[in-house]
């Protein structure tokens, strides 16, 4: 979280891809929306009137991060993984920013916080980070695993400051077995929003739904590092993000006019994440979609919606999708940062009603590559061998298609390929589960539209 002068933030800009032309009664208009966030302290960031808490200018740090390490009896075995997972979480404090506040959990069936202690969170320095790492060698595996109370406590201790990123990053090595669903899913409801988290499963014997359902929950990554001697790097790459972001509380606000209806807004790069049940209300015609902390980077929205039928010759404004943080004076209304126009126009040029636009195409195959992945797997666990063969057949030849070439070269781990361009697989006799497991983690990872 960099101090900037002034207050000066990213700057955000929104570009809209689609095919604004509709045949005599058609109804759905698809777009995608590119944005793209700039400049932050250093070049073509905008100045705000006053100085805003986003950007911490002026106010001590603006950043918090609580490292959640799991301390599970699993943790001990091989006797390795712990040593990997201290090293890890060194090294993630060794790349914490000067002034960052942190803090370090071990979590097992409780949650305890190991460093600073007693609710508290350090301020990153010298001292303090050499303290940190010192506690880190006292951590020992035992006990249980129930992630739903680390997640608390790391909501309490985040929001014990006065700071606008807060992140957590979350390593486990096992299923959450000693907690109830629904205490997770609770746990998660009352951490949304709140703070980002990235989780990360080491090893083989955690649940892929659990782990990328707490990232999807709290806007952050999830990866699998199936051997623990890649912990150090993983977190070290982990913990730059972190400290790449600059503005936070960034919402995707989607207004429409009287009688169109919301098919969906989705997140389609880098990642697919389905925004639409996320939909906070702002105004009678507008609705928010939270997108979490941004530093430079760019990332495309898939927003479909259903519009009245009209008659040829004529067009409306569909939607207009606007970028927004909150006023940073406090005073509650919120500062648009950027917006563009979903637009529709009806004609009887078959040609130009009938034509896809390549962004929208892509993405459209990236969102089924996902959900064929997925469904390929699951009925690959379930013995329906005919099934899998069909929907991962159908992701290989999406992957080939889309250029998704890190995607096709996880699915060639789990079938053998035999015409990637007709999706013609055969299911391979024996899987490593790690392969089976980082396909499913990274089978919502895009890749960008070709230009």
């Amino acid at each position: 979280m960099a101090n900037f002068s002034k207050s000066q933030v990213p700057q955000f800009s929104v570009e809209v891809y689609q095919n604004e032309f509709l045949p005599e009664g058609g109804r759905e208009v698809n777009a995608i929306v590119t944005v793209t966030s700039t400049g932050g302290g250093t070049t073509g960031g905008i100045p705000l009137a006053d100085a805003a808490p986003a950007c911490g200018a002026g106010q001590g740090p603006g950043a918090a991060v609580v490292l959640m390490v799991d301390c599970s009896g699993s943790m001990d075995y091989p006797p390795t993984k712990m040593r990997n997972a201290r090293d890890a979480t060194a090294a993630a404090i060794d790349t914490l920013r000067e002034g960052t506040q942190f803090a370090v959990v071990a979590g097992t069936h409780v949650a305890k916080d190991v460093y600073p202690g007693s609710g508290r969170l350090a301020v990153a320095d010298a001292r303090t980070k050499a303290q940190a790492k010192e506690a880190l060698r006292k951590l020992s595996a035992g006990g249980g695993t129930a992630i739903g109370t680390w997640l608390r406590l790391a909501d309490r201790l985040l929001n014990s400051t006065d700071v606008s990123i807060r992140h957590g990053i979350l390593l486990t090595d096992g299923r959450n077995e000693h907690e109830s669903p629904e205490d997770l899913r609770a746990a998660l409801d009352s951490c949304a929003d709140r703070f980002t988290c990235d989780a990360r499963g080491v090893g083989t014997d955690w649940e892929v739904k659990e782990v990328t359902g707490i990232a999807a929950a709290l806007l952050g990554t999830a990866d699998i590092v199936a051997d623990p001697a890649g912990l150090a790097a993983d977190f070290t790459h982990m913990m730059e993000n972190a400290m790449g972001k600059e503005v936070a509380d960034v919402a995707l606000r989607l207004w429409t006019p009287v009688g169109v209806e919301i098919r969906f807004v989705k997140q389609v790069a880098p990642t697919v994440a389905d925004l639409t049940a996320r939909r906070t209300e702002a105004n009678a015609r507008a609705g928010d979609y939270p997108t979490g902390s941004w530093g430079d980077e760019s990332r495309d929205y898939h927003v479909c919606v259903l519009v009245p039928e009209a008659g040829i010759g004529q067009e409306m404004l569909a939607a207009r999708v606007s970028l927004i943080m909150p006023d940073p004076s406090g005073a509650g209304t919120p500062q648009t940062l950027s917006q563009g126009l979903v637009r529709a126009v009806w004609t009887d040029d078959m040609v130009a009603s009938t034509s896809i636009n390549p962004q929208v195409a892509h993405y459209t195959g990236q969102a089924e590559l996902a959900q064929v992945i997925q469904q390929g797997l699951d009925a690959r666990k379930l013995g329906d061998f005919d099934g899998a063969t069909a929907k991962l057949g159908r992701a290989v030849q999406l992957a080939s298609a889309s250029g998704n070439q890190d995607t096709a070269k996880l699915l060639s781990k789990v079938v053998d390929v035999v015409d990637a361009a007709t999706g013609t697989v055969r299911l391979k006799a024996k899987v490593a589960e790690a392969d089976e497991m980082t396909l499913e983690t990274r089978s919502t990872k895009t890749v960008r539209v070709k230009k």
